[in-house]
């Protein structure tokens, strides 16, 4: 699905497919009408209703196969971003036990980094164009200052190696959710999934081609269980884009006030 669908608040993008459904499911039934008239109205009661069940949970599969993705890449991608947010809070905390420059140093960098994730790299994610060749400047800085770092006794020690696992972390957890970016649901899916609703609906008028008003009804609720699917899977597709996305507010929570005022050694 193209951008412009998925950054739809959910209202209008229910009303999007709600009607994109009603106006396909009206054309089959016209369709199905249309011909159910002398051998062939013959041939279309000949279709069983226990076909039916079959298909409607063949399509409940389909449905349940796409969204298991979805909620998978949504989890996951919520998860990166938390992880994410708390490797950047220890390298803040753990570069206290290196007061003055050190930390100022350390600080701003981590701040910088949080304030291009925001205004850079989440667009970019939201549009599918963030790789893994944009190479996060303040953190390989952050990397490389924490390495050059003096330390004076066994705490600071312990707390530069853990500053850079920290840091380490948090270069891994972006990799993560730039990968998740990428994610979607594809065109093969969703083409089975329309297809098969499409084979549902089509069995329902045939079953029910002697009763309209039956069919018109039948149609109707099946068509709109199959666009309150649809919307939930579209509004979920791609993790970075939407409404309801994932979005870098944990990261803005762990950004530092500001730099730390220099107290000397």
């Amino acid at each position: 699905m193209s951008d412009w669908i998925h950054n739809l608040p959910v209202g209008w993008l229910a009303l999007l497919v709600l009607g994109s459904t009603y106006l396909g499911t009206a054309a089959i039934y016209s369709v199905v009408m249309g011909l159910a008239v002398g051998e062939r109205a013959r041939v279309f009661k000949g279709v069983t209703p226990g076909l039916l069940p079959p298909l409607g949970i063949i399509f409940g599969l389909l449905v349940a196969f796409v969204a298991a993705q979805v909620w998978g890449d949504i989890d996951r991608a919520n998860t990166a971003v938390n992880r994410e947010a708390s490797a950047l809070r220890a390298v803040v905390l753990l570069s206290a036990r290196f007061p003055g420059e050190g930390e100022n140093r350390v600080r701003g960098l981590i701040r910088r980094h949080i304030q291009e994730v925001q205004a850079g790299e989440w667009p970019a994610m939201a549009r599918q164009r963030a790789t893994l060749t944009m190479i996060p400047a303040p953190l390989a800085e952050a990397l490389q200052t924490t390495l050059t770092l003096a330390t004076r006794d066994e705490g600071q020690v312990t707390a530069q190696r853990e500053i850079v696992v920290s840091l380490e972390n948090a270069l891994d957890a972006r990799r993560q959710r730039i990968l998740l970016s990428q994610s979607e649901v594809n065109w093969v899916k969703w083409t089975a999934l329309i297809i098969q609703a499409i084979c549902t609906l089509t069995a329902i008028a045939m079953v029910h081609s002697d009763n309209r008003a039956t069919a018109r009804l039948a149609m109707g609720l099946f068509s709109t269980a199959v666009a309150v699917c649809i919307v939930l899977i579209a509004a979920h597709d791609r993790p970075f884009i939407g409404p309801i996305s994932v979005r870098p507010v944990v990261l803005s929570h762990v950004q530092p006030e500001s730099v730390v005022a220099d107290t000397g050694p």
